[in-house]
């Protein structure tokens, strides 16, 4: 009975992308003001920032939305507890379920998904879904994950059971993981996780055993795979590759139709809002999902509505995406709005190679989850093949020597995990780690030839 629950919800979701975009506006707003009433009534914090802003129950719902208050991470960190609109989720109480629970340990209290954000500013954000804005998300990630698909030939595919490699950070509460996990046992596929900090060695086993005709991850990382397809070590028989948590540049999407001989769907989701939107055709653009969010520009800001969170109802949340939206016409195949430009952050990857011939790599969200107190922001550069440095921003009052003693500690043990015991790696204490000045996002990864102000 669940399964064909499922089935008949996703039929209906999908039907949405055969809407007019007048239709679709229609239900986005339909579904807004339910949410903005919903969080005046419910949420503290929201309650006193729309009646600062001069709005109440009274014009709730003729008032546009750009003249609603807008929030960021840090707000969001400081006013959780009277954000949400339940009074079981408590800030300090998810730390410590994320510090003592493993991420596949279970929900929160039972009924909460709770994903951190991977940030490196300290203490991550946590995101919460209850069963319903999960359900509702996993079903845009399934509509997403098979998009161009009919409900017959979904049908066959989930018949045959398929075969899932999903290829990522894996060993955290990151929402990619959980949520195409989910989403995987929900629509009972066979399932391999491969995360990124397991050495290539395993890779080639792993895969040759499981024989996957689906892979999942990110782009980064299922290039690595490509390579080691391209080379001959690992053989490959798929139908479709499935990339997410990166932005998919054009030639690294070619280079993967290439190698796998199929095409790629190019997924688009934050900590924030799991599912945002999908690009299977790079003349379209991404197709933002507008029957789930809605997405604003202002002065180059990106801010984000997700219209079916209402445990923590995030309005107007700043993301620190760069994009430009074009609306729907009644020429566009799909009755949603386009993104085009950056969406994501575009990391390099940190190769190593030993001297002898053995060859490895570390991927920024290995490294990413350094959590340390006093620790506020960092970036990696590769010095050389054989060594790394990181630059460190602290607190004021924080003790270098604490600070550098714990990273080592971290850092190596990731780097003997990934069999790159031979790697030289050391800490550098600078006043500020600025952003990339292209897409005004901080880069985790920087190679040895690019400029750093780094001091001590």
């Amino acid at each position: 009975m669940q399964d064909l629950k499922l089935l008949w919800d996703l039929y209906k979701l999908k039907k949405n992308t055969k809407k007019k975009p007048k239709q679709i506006q229609k239900l986005q707003e339909k579904k807004l003001r339910k949410l903005l009433l919903y969080a005046y009534t419910y949420s503290g914090y929201y309650h006193k920032t729309f009646e600062q802003a001069g709005i109440t129950k009274e014009n709730i719902a003729c008032t546009p939305l750009s003249e609603f208050p807008s929030i960021n991470k840090a707000l969001l960190l400081q006013n959780f507890d009277e954000l949400v609109t339940v009074s079981d989720l408590k800030q300090e109480e998810l730390r410590q379920f994320d510090a003592e629970e493993k991420a596949d340990s279970g929900l929160f209290k039972g009924k909460y998904h709770v994903v951190h954000s991977s940030g490196s500013t300290g203490k991550p954000g946590y995101f919460v879904y209850d069963e319903a804005a999960w359900s509702n998300m996993l079903l845009g990630i399934i509509r997403a994950a098979l998009w161009n698909m009919s409900m017959p030939q979904i049908l066959k595919l989930l018949a045959d059971r398929p075969r899932i490699v999903y290829i990522a950070a894996t060993d955290g509460r990151y929402g990619g993981a959980m949520a195409v996990g989910d989403g995987i046992r929900g629509v009972h596929a066979e399932q391999l996780y491969l995360d990124i900090k397991t050495p290539l060695s395993e890779w080639i086993h792993k895969i040759q055993e499981f024989k996957p005709n689906i892979i999942i991850g990110y782009p980064s990382a299922v290039k690595i795979l490509g390579e080691l397809v391209e080379h001959g070590d690992v053989k490959t028989n798929v139908f479709r590759v499935i990339s997410c948590g990166e932005p998919l540049g054009v030639n690294l999407r070619h280079y993967l139709e290439t190698v796998f001989q199929t095409e790629v769907i190019n997924f688009y989701g934050a900590s924030e809002s799991l599912s945002l939107g999908v690009e299977a055709d790079t003349t379209e653009g991404m197709i933002l999902f507008d029957d789930m969010n809605v997405i604003e520009v202002e002065n180059g800001a990106m801010y984000l509505t997700s219209l079916y969170n209402f445990a923590q109802p995030l309005i107007r949340y700043r993301l620190t995406d760069n994009l430009i939206i074009q609306r729907a016409d009644k020429d566009s195949r799909y009755p949603f709005t386009r993104a085009v430009g950056l969406l994501g952050r575009n990391e390099d990857i940190l190769w190593f190679d030993d001297g002898n011939g053995n060859r490895e790599f570390l991927h920024p969200l290995a490294v990413e989850g350094i959590c340390i107190e006093g620790l506020r922001d960092y970036q990696f550069r590769q010095i050389s093949q054989a060594s790394f440095e990181m630059l460190a921003e602290i607190s004021e009052n924080a003790s270098r020597d604490r600070i550098r003693c714990e990273v080592l500690n971290q850092v190596r043990m990731i780097l003997n995990e990934k069999n790159l015991g031979f790697v030289r790696f050391h800490v550098t204490f600078t006043e500020k780690i600025k952003p990339d000045l292209n897409t005004g996002k901080k880069r985790l990864i920087v190679k040895g030839a690019e400029r750093m102000e780094a001091a001590g």
